[in-house]
């Protein structure tokens, strides 16, 4: 099928129209084809207000990444940091518009379908998997910090030694978590109805970043001598401050563990799983208007991490471990407080996160059949089962962050946008040759080279021994 294009003499496929359409701001409205399945999702009408988008979107930037940060500014420098930090995220929203415009040229609004329009089935099939991949990732994450700090929580309320009880220990909490928390969550149909605990869970953490600026002042350098945080004995409770030469800011550093910085930063910005579910049921929705929830989540984001990191950093310096509230004490109120928010936060995250999962499964596995109760159920408790098991047996925090973040975070942010753009925009439109087909290409090649560069360091520091952390 052929249609005019008005600002072009000769006639132009449905396809590249629907470029030029999308390029002014809006989708293509044609209907498909005789005999072909109509486009999915074009019908859906969304009612989620674009303040709950960017509530939701935000939610599934932040996560527990930002606990890893300050150790990741540890590793690099101040100024080193805060570059590669911005870089990412202008990367991330760049991504993000090419992930938006072949969804507008083609009219679909769902990660696996533009992976098989632009690869075949089997582009479909490598889609749901760095999806499922990436994001059971951040469920782990999520509930890792839940297992080690809840217990550390609940046993300070108490007065309790946190291995003193069964109800203390981190594995059963999990799962109680998991059954009456977050299962319910999970449960809702519609991702949109959750804009208000993602609204919830930007709150709590926006108090941790407030307590972890204000402990900054209050402790000053919080390192001893052996490079650890000390709790002195006086009536107020303050740390003893001790000369150390650690109590210094590096503003540029290169290490073995610096690798491991890059795929934190990287992992703690992927939010293209939930781009184009948030977009499906955004009110009035277009490409400019989505992309302006993208970047304003994103710049906020930025924003917190980068304030986070750098005042984490300056109060821990290189003694920073990588999970953060590990370095304070365990009796101050205030940081109890900032573990609740946490908790809270991370928990309050999950279930945005596992939406993208059972999406992907659903059109994997069963694309045509129509909504099911029971289905919707049993793909959530069997993913929170697998989660649950995969959070028992993995030991430390930073190897689910360099691990994931060093494959699936790449696939998601450089590598599968650059190939849906090279392969969905229209030849007639956009040649290879041209300047956003040739920018789409070295975007790609620079996520090869960056997850192939992070897994070899990463593999090596393995081998020699070097990842290890103590503490951990």
């Amino acid at each position: 099928m052929e249609l005019q294009d008005p600002k072009m003499n000769g006639a132009l496929p449905a396809d590249a129209l629907g470029y030029r359409q999308e390029r002014e701001g809006f989708l293509p409205s044609h209907p498909p084809a005789p005999g072909r399945k109509p486009i999915e999702f074009m019908d859906f009408e969304g009612k989620t207000s674009f303040g709950m988008s960017v509530f939701n979107l935000s939610n599934a930037i932040m996560g527990s990444g930002i606990l890893g940060l300050a150790y990741a500014m540890a590793h690099t420098g101040v100024l080193f940091f805060l570059a590669l930090l911005l870089c990412i995220a202008l990367l991330s929203s760049y991504s993000i518009h090419l992930l938006l415009t072949c969804a507008g040229v083609v009219g679909i609004r769902a990660y696996e379908q533009l992976g098989q329009r632009a690869l075949g089935p089997a582009g479909k099939v490598v889609v749901a998997a760095v999806i499922c991949l990436h994001n059971v990732g951040a469920m782990s994450s999520y509930l890792f910090i839940i297992k080690s700090e809840l217990p550390l929580v609940i046993g300070t309320f108490l007065d309790m030694d946190p291995e003193g009880g069964w109800f203390l220990k981190g594995n059963l909490l999990i799962i109680i978590v998991s059954v009456f928390i977050i299962l319910p969550l999970a449960l809702m149909r519609h991702l949109g109805y959750l804009g208000y605990t993602s609204g919830l869970s930007l709150t709590c953490m926006l108090f941790f970043l407030i307590s972890v600026i204000y402990k900054k002042f209050q402790l000053g350098c919080a390192v001893g001598l052996n490079e650890t945080a000390v709790e002195s004995k006086n009536p107020q409770g303050l740390p003893i401050q001790g000369l150390n030469r650690s109590c210094e800011a590096q503003m540029f550093t290169v290490d073995s563990q610096m690798f491991y910085t890059v795929p934190i930063m990287a992992f703690a910005f992927v939010c293209h799983p939930e781009v184009l579910p948030i977009y499906t049921e955004l009110c009035r929705p277009s490409k400019h208007r989505m992309q302006a929830v993208a970047n304003v989540s994103i710049g906020a984001m930025f924003c917190m991490y980068g304030l986070t990191a750098t005042f984490g950093y300056l109060t821990f310096y290189n003694s920073v471990e990588a999970e953060m509230l590990h370095m304070y004490s365990q009796q101050d109120l205030l940081i109890l407080c900032v573990r609740l928010a946490v908790l809270l936060a991370v928990t309050l995250t999950v279930p945005v996160v596992l939406f993208p999962i059972r999406r992907a499964l659903q059109q994997l596995l069963f694309p045509s059949r129509d909504f099911s109760w029971p289905r919707h159920v049993a793909i959530a408790l069997i993913l929170l089962v697998l989660v649950n098991v995969l959070v028992i047996c993995v030991p430390t925090i930073r190897d689910i962050f360099g691990v994931i973040g060093s494959t699936s975070a790449p696939s998601l942010i450089f590598i599968l946008p650059s190939i849906f753009y090279l392969r969905i925009v229209p030849s007639e439109v956009e040649p290879l040759y041209s300047w956003p087909k040739i920018q789409a290409l070295c975007f790609g090649l620079l996520g090869v080279l960056f997850m192939a560069i992070s897994l070899g360091f990463m593999f090596a520091n393995w081998a020699t021994g070097q990842s290890h952390v103590s503490g951990h």
